[in-house]
């Protein structure tokens, strides 16, 4: 699909028929189809093109969720995803896909349910996805010159989400903010901030922060689009929000 936001279109399909078939048909049939996608925001390209729809396809059981931050991870989790025998919505972020990077010649995967540690950090954790992990990785640079030092997770797939990393961190640092492009209110972000108030609650040293798209349609406004989506500046608000 040439923009990510086509799978609504197709949501009947990809929801009820392809994510159900192994579990309508008792686990007797494979369904290996990877659907890929581009979307998000930072284009100025409207609300129809701009939907970041990896929460929607999180909550429909059946779909695995893959969301490469780089050119090295995608190229690895997409063998990984052709190779599976379960249905994947492959998610690419608009502002990545002519991205470049050192890209070995022999073979290689990235496995599923397996997060990234970008940077490493004693003092917060942020976890965060696709083109989120540039301005986490940015935001970190340079808050580490005022001695606020934090780790950046990639979770990579969010179905299956690698918790156990994401837990570990934040039993170090004992702060997360989640960052996701998808909306706020039952998104990405809020879905990793429940799973660590579940499982690692007495890890918080103080409340978990998201930095998510404002809950409306994106603005085809450059300006008004800037102000909706995530930013580093809204992530650097929320990291020293946490930090005193």
């Amino acid at each position: 699909l040439m923009f990510s936001a086509i799978n609504l279109v197709a949501a009947s399909s990809i929801i009820t028929d392809v994510a159900m078939t192994r579990y309508k048909l008792g686990g007797n049939v494979d369904v290996p189809l990877v659907i890929m996608g581009a979307g998000g925001g930072y284009g100025a390209s409207g609300s129809s093109h701009s939907q970041s729809v990896q929460a929607k396809m999180m909550n429909s059981p059946g779909l695995k969720i893959v969301l490469p931050s780089n050119a090295y991870d995608a190229k690895g989790l997409m063998k990984t995803a052709i190779r599976d025998n379960d249905p994947v919505v492959f998610l690419s972020s608009s502002r990545l896909i002519m991205d470049r990077g050192n890209i070995p010649d022999e073979e290689y995967t990235v496995p599923f349910k397996q997060a990234s540690v970008k940077k490493e950090g004693r003092d917060v954790t942020v976890v965060a996805t696709s083109y989120m992990v540039r301005m986490a990785m940015s935001v970190a640079e340079k808050l580490a010159a005022e001695g606020i030092s934090v780790e950046v997770i990639d979770p990579r797939t969010l179905v299956p989400l690698d918790k156990e990393t994401i837990l570990k961190s934040v039993a170090k640092t004992g702060r997360l903010v989640a960052m996701d492009e998808s909306p706020q209110s039952c998104g990405v972000a809020s879905e990793i901030s429940a799973t660590v108030c579940e499982e690692a609650f007495d890890s918080l040293k103080a409340p978990i922060k998201r930095v998510a798209t404002m809950d409306i349609p994106l603005p085809g406004s450059a300006v008004m689009e800037n102000f909706v989506l995530p930013s580093e500046e809204k992530l650097t608000k929320a990291i020293k929000s946490i930090m005193g």
